[in-house]
């Protein structure tokens, strides 16, 4: 199969409370007016981008049942789901996250503890 700009992060899956995203650039406003200034650039602490794919969330221990053991087990973990959306616009920590090139472009993985705010353009 041949990798397009639709299906080339398909392949990727992301782990636990972490998220994908993609800088923006630099000089790129919301249409809410939101943008960080020339100052905050490539480099330095804080950074923004999209929300490109995002991990199933933190997960829940099972319940020990050692005392019913006629009970079927469900050893399907389950997740807290995560705040961050895929397509927000996330201002985040840089020394939270890792960078990563994938097929040719810079990505960041960042867990969401260093998320400081999400822009979502529906309502919440």
């Amino acid at each position: 199969m041949k990798l397009t700009a639709d299906n080339k992060l398909r392949k990727l899956i992301i782990v636990g409370d972490r998220v994908l995203i993609k800088l923006r650039k630099a000089n790129e406003k919301t249409s809410a007016g939101l943008y960080l200034p020339p100052g905050v650039q490539e480099k330095e602490k804080v950074q923004q981008g999209y929300i490109i794919k995002i991990g199933p969330g933190y997960p829940i221990p099972s319940p020990v049942e050692d005392d019913e053991p006629w009970k079927e087990r469900d050893d399907q973990i389950k997740y807290i789901p995560l705040q961050a959306k895929e397509g927000d616009m996330a201002v985040f920590l840089v020394n939270g996250s890792f960078e990563v090139m994938y097929e040719g472009e810079k990505y960041f993985i960042v867990p969401q503890h260093s998320i400081l705010m999400l822009e979502r353009e529906e309502e919440l």
